[in-house]
């Protein structure tokens, strides 16, 4: 059982021993360093912070005692109840709060939560702000209020319609084209919070949907990542009730993927390239994703006439070169859509809401817009070394194996071929070098990927 303390949050598998799993006493701990991090922010009277979770079963366990937690430190909360990452995103700046708190440890399984946290622009921390968070939980240098100072506990279950509201105020939501394309969509909630908020949204866009696996019990059905081999169930219902497509999302509803109307995969990876056509298509600018993300999103931005560029890998690592680049649409290839006109996080509800548009304009089945685009396959492979090897010198000997090639190390090393590229990085807590390849051919992928660990294999000498 497991514990990961990172600048993001902190995650860990339920139940066991105190600082070797998400224990109470570790939920109480960490939520004790967030609030005591956000009060040295600003000197004010009153401290506001929003928390919400996906609806795993040890969520409202946990919620209970983080919430309570920042009570103790005379900071209000307003409770959301079952909600979705993006709408906990939303709300605190709606809320004019001074952070959030999101109880879900995404697509882990059921066994698994965390504390993921925002600050007063509801984005996640910088990595110097969660670092802060990890230190004063270590000090224990934690100063809490007195009786008649103690935060209050405000109840608000609107948010999930609130923030489908702010989807359907956007510009480029063709509202009037979606409702006259009669859509008929299969929707698998993996019986977390996207089974409240994806059917909500559809209603109100004039789509039939047909829900599976859409009651917020905490009991997943299947694996909660939404990958191919996971999603057999949805494939067959959207081929057997004859809809346009099925979407899937996971648990905090923050990444998004489609299946075609005759049961195949949209893909993952093309969850963003949809989408960013669309927003293309209307107004022009640049866009940015990850390093193991498909070259797919440079190629259909460059079709646009417009810039793209990739980010290190890590919502906070898009998000901050965004911003930089002011770019208009953004994302990681798991299917995380983010959309800046709304807010700067990955969001499933925005991304079904762009999808729909696309599509409802298009006026093409779901198989034929995924023909449309370039067709790249993607291979993601990891080789284990022993704890005594060098990581940094194997990749640093990769580089200048390589050094007439593309190189880019902002992240690991990614090497760009013209046809192909490959991307290694080490992993931050055990010593593996992760390996990701993507060529036009599932075949020349795995080959490429092949290749490459056979080459690490002898530049370490194992």
């Amino acid at each position: 059982m497991t514990l990961i303390k990172s600048i993001s949050g902190i995650r860990g598998t339920i139940g066991g021993n105190v600082g070797d799993n998400l224990t109470p006493i570790d939920a109480v701990k960490f939520a004790s360093a967030y609030g005591t991090w956000l009060k040295q922010q600003r000197n004010k009277d009153n401290y506001r912070v929003v928390v919400g979770r996906d609806a795993r079963i040890s969520g409202e366990m946990i919620q209970n005692l983080v919430m309570h937690t920042l009570v103790g430190l005379g900071i209000h909360v307003i409770d959301l109840g079952l909600s979705t990452t993006p709408t906990v995103e939303v709300a605190v700046p709606m809320e004019h709060a001074d952070g959030g708190i999101i109880l879900t440890a995404s697509h882990n399984p059921k066994q698994w939560n965390a504390l993921k946290l925002l600050n007063a622009k509801g984005e996640f921390l910088s990595g110097k702000e969660g670092q802060l968070i990890l230190d004063i939980a270590e000090s224990d240098n934690m100063q809490f209020a007195d009786v008649d100072s103690l935060g209050k506990i405000t109840k608000n279950e609107a948010y999930i319609e609130m923030h489908i509201d702010e989807v359907l105020n956007l510009p480029l939501v063709n509202k009037k084209a979606i409702e006259n394309a009669n859509f008929k969509v299969v929707v698998d909630g993996v019986n977390s919070t996207g089974g409240i908020a994806i059917p909500r949204l559809l209603e109100r866009l004039g789509v039939h949907a047909v829900k599976l696996y859409c009651t917020p019990n905490g009991q997943f059905p299947h694996n909660p990542e939404p990958l191919k081999e996971h999603l057999t169930d949805l494939s067959q219902l959207v081929v057997k009730e004859h809809a346009d497509f099925g979407i899937v999302v996971d648990p905090d509803v923050d990444r998004l993927a489609f299946v075609c109307e005759d049961g195949e995969m949209f893909g993952e990876e093309y969850t963003l390239v949809a989408c960013a056509d669309y927003v293309l298509s209307k107004t022009p600018g640049p866009t940015v994703s990850n390093m193991s993300s498909s070259r797919a999103l440079r190629d259909v931005t460059e079709s646009h006439g417009q810039t793209y560029e990739a980010s290190a890998v890590g919502e906070v690592n898009v998000v901050e070169l965004m911003k930089k680049n002011k770019a208009i649409i953004g994302g990681e290839g798991n299917g995380g859509i983010i959309y800046p006109e709304l807010h700067y996080g990955r969001d499933a509800l925005v991304g079904v809401a762009l999808f729909l548009s696309l599509l409802a304009e298009k006026k093409m089945s779901v198989s034929e817009l995924r023909a449309s685009y370039p067709s790249y396959f993607m291979s993601k492979k990891k080789i284990e070394l022993t704890p005594t090897l060098d990581v940094d010198a194997i990749l640093e000997a990769m580089k200048n194996r390589y050094a007439n090639e593309e190189i880019t190390t902002i992240d690991g090393v990614k090497i760009d071929f013209a046809e192909n590229w490959v991307h290694l990085r080490k992993s931050n807590t055990e010593p593996i070098i992760r390996i990701y390849t993507e060529a036009k051919s599932q075949q020349e992928a795995d080959a490429l990927a092949d290749k490459i660990i056979a080459e690490i294999k002898e530049v370490a000498n194992i």
